[in-house]
């Protein structure tokens, strides 16, 4: 990997960080625990249609590491990780089907896995109770999903003019 290369994936996971730590700061307008905009998840939807997935895991890996020191939340991690790792096999998965101009449906898809890889965790630590979270949290994450895939396409569409 060149040096330009690694510099823009690190400057993707700091921008990723950056709106990470914003989003902490706004509060949750939902009674449910987890349920949020996710706007980070543009940056990853975004490196994994733009870049090799061992690149693009880098990008997330170090974004879910770096987020959890920064919220102060160690439990995070397990939820982030899971989560993140989810989403991210199953995007790989559908890039091979669906192409850049359908990414959002992909992150939709994407937020799916992710809920679920959540709530696998949450099973695992708070127990089987925590599955009546996973409709709450499959809608809000459609929701969610459409809209970082959205934001995650024009992104692709002007990477091609900003040279990303």
């Amino acid at each position: 990997m060149d040096i330009r290369k690694l510099a823009r994936l690190a400057l993707l996971t700091a921008v990723a960080l950056i709106i990470f730590v914003i989003e902490l700061q706004i509060p949750n307008p939902f009674p449910i625990p987890g349920v949020k905009l996710g706007l980070a998840n543009i940056i990853t939807v975004y490196a994994v249609y733009r870049y090799r997935p061992g690149e693009a895991a880098m990008v997330l890996a170090s974004r879910i590491l770096l987020g959890s020191f920064f919220s102060g939340r160690a439990i995070a991690l397990l939820y982030s990780a899971a989560g993140g790792t989810a989403c991210f096999l199953g995007m790989l998965l559908l890039k091979r089907v669906i192409p850049p101009r359908w990414l959002w449906i992909s992150s939709v898809l994407g937020a799916v896995f992710h809920n679920i890889g959540q709530i696998a965790v949450a099973v695992a630590v708070i127990g089987i109770s925590a599955l009546a979270y996973l409709p709450f949290l499959l809608v809000s994450g459609c929701l969610a999903g459409a809209f970082t895939g959205l934001c995650a396409q024009l992104v692709m569409q002007k990477g091609r003019f900003w040279r990303l």
